[in-house]
């Protein structure tokens, strides 16, 4: 990434995206906390990251940590979905930043107990996932050792994952 700042309405069309996410019962588990770089925010989100993730987002715009709501608002009833549907809303959000020319990097690597005590996230809530979105930049303002990873990943055959019926059970059109 550049290290290019992002305007607040940038990232706000992003959230937008991510808004209209599905989820069950239209629950909209999902909540979204953010620090944009060279803000008195940034400094709390960015000491969340572990070292190597550290590497990848010292160029990031905005650093984004993604929560969900565990139970049910209306019934506080528990919520099976809600990482589901916290994921779905990731999946707008990366793609909407995507269709906009932005790097959009997904990350498990981070404190999430840190992050819930410094980003004061209430007990109902789960922390997920963080996310760093920022502007492309070139590939030389990374170490060698992550140049090599900048390119798609591979993925397991569509045999591995899907199944017929009971796991295991490879559709014949896929064998």
């Amino acid at each position: 990434m550049t290290g290019e700042p992002l305007a607040l309405d940038e990232l706000l069309l992003l959230f937008e995206a991510a808004r209209w996410a599905p989820s069950s019962g239209n629950s909209q588990p999902w909540r979204f906390l953010f620090a944009r770089r060279d803000t008195a925010e940034w400094p709390l989100f960015f000491d969340l990251l572990n070292d190597g993730n550290k590497v990848w987002c010292e160029r990031a715009a905005a650093l984004v940590v993604f929560v969900s709501r565990t139970t049910l608002e209306r019934t506080g009833k528990p919520s099976v979905t809600h990482s589901y549907s916290t994921g779905a809303a990731w999946m707008s959000l990366a793609l909407q930043g995507w269709m906009k020319g932005l790097v959009v990097h997904g990350m498990e690597g981070f404190d999430y107990a840190r992050a819930r005590r410094t980003l004061q996230v209430p007990e109902e809530f789960s922390v997920e996932a963080m996310a760093a979105i920022g502007r492309p930049g070139p590939l030389d303002v990374l170490p060698e050792r992550l140049q090599e990873r900048e390119s798609p990943s591979p993925r397991r055959a569509l045999a591995e994952s899907v199944f017929e019926g009971r796991f295991g059970a490879t559709p014949s059109a896929l064998l």
